[in-house]
């Protein structure tokens, strides 16, 4: 089967095979997120040019969009942060004017898998939501794939929303690459000038709604623990739903 059909069968697939697995991911089993097939999420550097928060004096949110494989455990991530309003499922970087779940699953349109994210920039700075991207949300040196899921809806790239932003992020992956911080090439992609789509809502908030799934036990869960491990003070208990947020 071509990489471009394995959007809906090879997600389906994954949890029938990872069903017996749910309970051994669970209790430390490796996600499939993991940076250089290390098993666990890779502690790096923050970005070494990284401005930190803006000051309180400064009003409005930012917006960042993210591509790192399946919407459902990215989003879940950034639901998790502090500083962020809204996390939203959907879809960047494709040919057309309007995307589906089913026309991006065929891989003909160039779409990724996407979140945008919505921040306050008082609370937490680009450059954090980019640390946070490549050390616990997905893993930056699978090309076209991550852990399960096969094509190229499933890139590891940031569509940048500014030149700014596009800077921040080519400076970042250099200074990643240069500490040779994973195991493997940054495949990480940029793109600018991309519109996003939301997805539908059964894809929204799905991590909460099916905590007990096999692919989300075993695939998506353990970056919340990597989360909370790894940014404590950036670490919300509750996330932020797109249900709920203002």
């Amino acid at each position: 089967m071509k990489a471009s059909t394995l959007k809906i069968g090879s997600r389906w697939a994954a949890v029938a095979l990872f069903a017996g697995l749910a309970a051994w991911a669970f209790h430390g089993g490796g996600p499939a997120f993991a940076a250089g097939g290390s098993g666990k999420a890779v502690v790096i550097p923050a970005p070494a040019d990284d401005k930190g928060n803006a000051p309180a004096s400064a009003s409005g949110t930012e917006t960042a969009v993210l591509a790192g494989g399946c919407f459902w455990g990215v989003q879940a991530v950034y639901q998790h942060v502090e500083g962020v309003t809204r996390a939203t499922s959907g879809y960047a970087g494709g040919d057309s004017k309007s995307a589906t779940y089913p026309i991006v699953s065929a891989g003909v349109t160039s779409h990724a898998e996407a979140v945008r994210i919505e921040f306050d920039p008082r609370r937490i700075s680009y450059g954090r939501i980019l640390q946070i991207y490549f050390s616990v949300a997905h893993d930056p040196t699978e090309l076209d794939r991550q852990g399960p899921d096969v094509g190229t809806q499933y890139r590891s790239t940031i569509f940048a929303q500014s030149p700014e932003q596009a800077s921040a992020a080519r400076s970042y992956i250099a200074q990643l690459g240069g500490a040779a911080a994973f195991g493997a090439p940054i495949v990480t992609t940029i793109e600018q000038g991309k519109a996003f789509y939301p997805a539908e809502a059964y894809h929204q908030d799905y991590l909460v709604r099916h905590p007990t799934q096999p692919y989300i036990v075993y695939n998506d869960l353990p970056k919340i623990e990597a989360l909370k491990k790894q940014f404590p003070q950036l670490y919300r208990t509750e996330p932020v739903l797109v249900g709920s947020a203002p």
